[in-house]
């Protein structure tokens, strides 16, 4: 599929309804067509991979050929300055979350990345630097516990003192998913909440909390012990 029949499948299928709710939920719309990700995914799969489809679409600026964008790319094929040049223009948490999730956290460069964004202080960047860290947790079923312990030394830093809602629930975000990855972690996790608890700001009162009552859950507890990802130096 041509780029021009990308733009012309999304401007017809332009809902304002879905428009309107978006913008409930913080995401900018002024270049929104109002699709949604079930839509953009069948979508996705009618296109296939295309590498420079998805540069293509994501330099015409529009929220869904962003997204649309993330899904089609060829992770084996994305370039560290692609990934700096696309994190420079993240504007909504969504476009942020499924770049992270669907492409950046399966390239070569996903750990030097998420541990480069998490110290940068645009909202975005940061935020995508823990979502990476969440992705990875999830998506990466051979990372070795290391990697995700030098994580956690990352979120209980000023991180955690972060008070800006993108930032703040991307570190929570990622603290329970690395504590849902093995038995290891769901305790070193808890002792980096604990510790991000004893900070006292208000920021680090909200994501020590949120992630300490998933974390000691007997439904969290119950659900690790049935992962296939076990404990590994």
């Amino acid at each position: 599929m041509k780029l021009e029949e990308v733009i012309a499948y999304l401007e017809s299928h332009k809902n304002e309804a879905n428009r309107e709710g978006m913008s409930r939920y913080g995401i900018k719309i002024d270049q929104a067509y109002g699709l949604s990700m079930v839509e953009l995914r069948s979508l996705a799969k009618s296109i296939g991979k295309d590498h420079q489809l998805a540069l293509d679409l994501w330099e015409t600026g529009s929220h869904e050929s962003r997204l649309l964008s993330t899904i089609i790319d060829v992770p084996t094929k994305v370039t560290e300055d692609q990934m700096d040049h696309w994190v420079g223009q993240f504007d909504s948490w969504d476009v942020c979350d499924q770049c992270c999730s669907n492409l950046f956290s399966r390239t070569a460069f996903a750990v030097k990345k998420a541990e480069e964004w998490a110290v940068r202080e645009e909202e975005y960047v940061k935020r995508a630097g823990f979502v990476m860290m969440a992705a990875l947790a999830v998506h990466d079923k051979k990372a070795k516990d290391g990697l995700f312990l030098d994580f956690l030394t990352m979120i209980d830093s000023d991180a955690a003192d972060d008070d800006r809602p993108f930032v703040r629930k991307a570190v929570n975000w990622a603290l329970r998913q690395i504590g849902k990855r093995n038995m290891l972690l769901q305790v070193e996790a808890i002792k980096t909440a604990e510790k991000v608890r004893a900070k006292g700001t208000k920021s680090a009162r909200w994501i020590a909390g949120d992630a300490l009552r998933e974390l000691k859950s007997e439904k969290t507890t119950t659900m690790i012990k049935k992962r296939k990802v076990r404990s590994s130096k």
